[in-house]
This record gives structure tokens, C-alpha cells and sequence, in this order.
């Protein structure tokens, strides 16, 4: 079972109000779960050790403590500290090879994120997502699923060539094949993208066993018909949304660990900005190039 957990955080002239639940499974075949995550403003994470590779839940799980060690969730971070310690995660799953056995193998994890972060000036709050990998970052409007990250992997480039359909691409032979991931060479890299903070935004993240089990459409209809599902079941113990969708992978195979977070914000104050706001909020100066792009590619 998860639990729902709520936290805030008062800044000038705003309060932060996050709610947010994680449940993460082994599925139906694995042994062992190697899928870890760290759930807790201003920063939310979901790894995903590489199945073959020796310690693969050694690997997540360092990668995840890197990230836990960084944060002390009082506060917004700044994204120069995220991408600090994606490099430093980086580093320290490579130390895992020289613990590996005579044979050469490697550690490796997927990695994916959002952060809650300040970029500088007047209420200049943003969340910042990240990827590594083919684990994934989703938003939701109420309406629609949006995929915000786009997997690292080697049916992804066949979909960006043309060469296979996102349908085809779901069955491919090559679907577990990933072409970057922590752990793989000493320079990570991750794609990142700023993303306006709003006064009512949802995320889901996940690893690549949700995904492998239930398209788009029907992890869409779960979220939709989640509230009605809780309701019919008042009479038990609650079931968050993270589990319910985790449930629902297993149940439809298991092929592979399952890990979920959903994490909803809300803006309070008087300098909360509404939707038709411009999205060209951010302060640039100081911040790497590579992060003037806000939109996700894809």
C-alpha cells in the first residue's frame, strides 16, 4: 500500500502546496525489484537498474541516494544543483563496476525526474525535468497524457527515422535496448527541459514496466476513472492513484518492475500567474545554454 503525502513550502508572495504518492512493484516474473525512487519536494525521481547487468538495484538504489543526500525539502532547488548531481549520480554507479564480478559487467540505471525549482527573479518557479534513459515523465491536464520525455532507446530513433510507428514500435524485438543510461560512460546526458510553474499542475513518472503493460490511452482512462474507483471503495484501505496504475501493470502481465509517482502542485498567493500568462518566464543569465529551450522535443 502508499501513502498520500502533502507538504508546502511559503515563499515570497506564494505558497507551495504538493501532494504526491509512489508505490513501486517486482511484477509478476522478476525476483527482484530493481527500480528505485525518491519522492519527496522539491525533487521526485524514478530509476530503473538495467536488467542483465550485474547490480542493477545496487545501481538505482545509488543513483537514487545521490539525489537523497542533495536535498534537504525545505525549499525550491536551483537547476544547476540538479544537474550537479545527475553528473555526480553518474559517477557513482560508474564506482560499481570495480564491485562487479571478474567477467567486466556493468551497472547501470535509467533515470528520470522533475524538480521544483528557482531560476532567479520575481516569482520565477519552474519545474524541471530530466531524463536518462527510456523511463518516462508525464504531465496531465485533466484531459490528456503528455509525454514530456522522450526515451532514450533504440526503437525511439527508428520512430524519430521514420523507419516504425510508436505502434510498432510498443512490439519491437529491440524495445529494451537503451541507448544512454547512468553508469554507461563517465559523461552523462541527460535531456532537461523548464517547465513554467502553474497554480494547478499533475506529473507522472515512471519506470519502463508501466509502459510496457498499458498505453497511453489506458493509463489515461486509470487516472480518469480513479476518483470513481475510490469512491466505490471507501469501505477498505485507500488506494492511491500511483498504486492503482502500478496494480494495473501487474495485472496485465508483469513483465518487468513497476514504479509510479504522481505528484500534483498548486500555486496560492497574489503573484500566482494564470494560464494565459506568457511561458517565457525564465531569467536566463547564468543558466547553461541547453536549458533556453522550455518545450520538451518530439
Amino acid at each position: 500500500m502508499s501513502i498520500e503525502i502533502r507538504q508546502e513550502f511559503e515563499l515570497a508572495g506564494v505558497t507551495v502546496r504538493f501532494r504526491f504518492a509512489a508505490h513501486s512493484d517486482r511484477g509478476a516474473v522478476r525476483r527482484v525489484n530493481e527500480d528505485s525512487y525518491l519522492s519527496a519536494a522539491p525533487i521526485f525521481v524514478v530509476a530503473d537498474g538495467m536488467g542483465g547487468h550485474a547490480f542493477g538495484d545496487r545501481a538505482s538504489q545509488t543513483a537514487v541516494a545521490a539525489f537523497a543526500a542533495a536535498f534537504d525539502g525545505t525549499r525550491p532547488t536551483r537547476p544547476g544543483i540538479v544537474l550537479d548531481t545527475i553528473r555526480r549520480a553518474n559517477d557513482d554507479v560508474l564506482a560499481l563496476t570495480g564491485e562487479t564480478d571478474s567477467f567486466g559487467a556493468l551497472s547501470g540505471t535509467t533515470l528520470t525526474g522533475i524538480a521544483f525549482v528557482d531560476v532567479g527573479g520575481a516569482d520565477n518557479y519552474h519545474w524541471m525535468a530530466f531524463n536518462v534513459g527510456d523511463s518516462r515523465v508525464y504531465s496531465w491536464d485533466g484531459r490528456t497524457l503528455h509525454q514530456l520525455s522522450v526515451d532514450h532507446s533504440a526503437v525511439q530513433e527508428l520512430v524519430d527515422l521514420g523507419q516504425i510507428t510508436r505502434r510498432e514500435a510498443e512490439r519491437h524485438p529491440e524495445r529494451n535496448i537503451v541507448t544512454r543510461a547512468l553508469g554507461a560512460d563517465t559523461e552523462v546526458d541527460p535531456d532537461v527541459w523548464l517547465l513554467p510553474a502553474r497554480p494547478h499542475q499533475t506529473f507522472l513518472l515512471c519506470s519502463d514496466g508501466l509502459t510496457k503493460e498499458l498505453g497511453d490511452d489506458e493509463i489515461a482512462r486509470i487516472i480518469v476513472f480513479h476518483d470513481a474507483e475510490e469512491r466505490r471503495e471507501s469501505d477498505g484501505l485507500p488506494v492511491t492513484l500511483a498504486e492503482r496504475l502500478a496494480n494495473a501493470a501487474v495485472a496485465a502481465g508483469g513483465s518487468d518492475n513497476v514504479t509510479v509517482i504522481i505528484v500534483e502542485s498548486e500555486l496560492v498567493g497574489a503573484n500566482v500567474s494564470g494560464p494565459g500568462s506568457s511561458e517565457d518566464t525564465i531569467d536566463r543569465h547564468g543558466l547553461p545554454r541547453f536549458l533556453e529551450e522550455t518545450r520538451p522535443r518530439g
